[in-house]
């Protein structure tokens, strides 16, 4: 995609294949007012552990499930038509990826994060993150530049119309084809791992349409960068790029608090 072009994807997309492979998704509101997608599971044959684990994941990025919110085996069970030993399963899943806490006789809930552990998170993440950017070769091999071209043209079509599921998923998919770039696998692991324990932090700026507006214009200048060899510049903008979601996140939470006390004085 052009440079100058990114933003027809916000207004009119006419990429038929890309028409074809989006889902008819139910919106409903959460308990912060904005609209997300309600997750879908294939049809015609029983759920998995993987799938429950990969279903609940979305939700709780894309904000239906808020952190705090209690995951209860029997309702789950009974949602996605699975045993509970299923659902136990899934949850175990999501406990080692960090985004579910697993308490003895309190059962599960959705991982909550203090403001020091937000920015503690996001500094190790920044490190690590600019760390790969040095490490990835500039210019960067061409397979990989036409690589992520195209997840970012999905990205952002999937913005275009809607699809925050399509959102979520084609914006892992854009950083972790990246950073695999960056040769040391270790390193790649530790940086997913981070990502995926951030899910509930994200799903505070994934509903925004101008953060999303963003997320793809800066998308598209890091493939520019890697075309070239301004290392500092693309370092840079790999460190500014998370920290809107950060922001979002420790601004709701300090809304709250702020609201508990103000309540709190009142009685």
């Amino acid at each position: 995609m052009a440079k100058g072009t990114i933003i027809n994807f916000f207004v009119d997309n006419n990429d038929e294949q890309l028409a074809k492979s989006s889902r008819s998704n139910t919106l409903f509101p959460n308990c912060g007012g904005r609209f997300v997608e309600a997750p879908t599971l294939q049809v015609g044959r029983p759920a998995s552990a993987a799938d429950i684990a990969a279903s609940l994941e979305e939700e709780i990025a894309l904000g239906h499930l808020a952190p705090r919110e209690r995951l209860l085996e029997e309702e789950l069970a009974e949602r996605f038509q699975v045993k509970r030993h299923v659902i136990r399963q899934a949850l175990l899943e999501l406990d080692s990826m960090g985004i579910v806490v697993r308490q003895p006789n309190r059962g599960a809930a959705v991982k909550d994060f203090s403001v020091t552990e937000v920015e503690q998170l996001y500094l190790v993440r920044t490190l690590l993150e600019t760390c790969a950017g040095k490490l990835i070769p500039l210019p960067a091999p061409r397979p990989l530049i036409e690589q992520l071209q195209l997840i970012n043209e999905r990205h952002c079509a999937a913005v275009g119309r809607g699809d925050l599921r399509r959102v979520f998923r084609e914006n892992l998919r854009f950083h972790n084809t990246l950073f695999a770039a960056c040769g040391n696998s270790t390193l790649t692991e530790v940086i997913e791992q981070l990502q995926f324990k951030t899910h509930a932090i994200r799903s505070y700026s994934i509903g925004n349409p101008q953060l999303l507006a963003t997320v793809c214009a800066q998308h598209q200048r890091m493939i520019d960068l890697l075309q070239g060899i301004e290392r500092d510049e693309f370092v840079e903008l790999l460190g500014k790029h998370i920290q809107p979601a950060k922001q979002a996140y420790l601004e709701q939470s300090r809304h709250k608090t702020s609201g508990a006390l103000a309540a709190a004085t009142s009685r």
